[in-house]
């Protein structure tokens, strides 16, 4: 009975260890994502702003009536 019991708790302690190790991989995972994101709103941004600018440059030119600052933020 003694060993029974020491092999269950010695089973519950290597679930606590793995589930430890799966925490730190998950959060890895997720930084990892995290990074892939950061890194592609930097090197898409400018592209993004450019194409807005010129649809904000369009909508302006082309209408009767310019309501004051409504591309504020295109000019830079």
């Amino acid at each position: 009975m003694i060993q029974y019991l020491t092999i269950l708790i010695q089973g519950q302690k290597a679930k606590m260890d793995e589930r430890g190790a799966s925490a730190v991989e998950y959060g890895l995972l997720i930084a990892g994502i995290a990074a892939i994101i950061v890194v592609a709103v930097m090197a898409l941004g400018p592209i993004v702003k450019e194409a807005f600018s010129d649809t904000c440059t369009a909508i302006t030119s082309n209408s009767e009536t310019t309501i004051s600052g409504t591309c504020a933020s295109s000019s830079s």
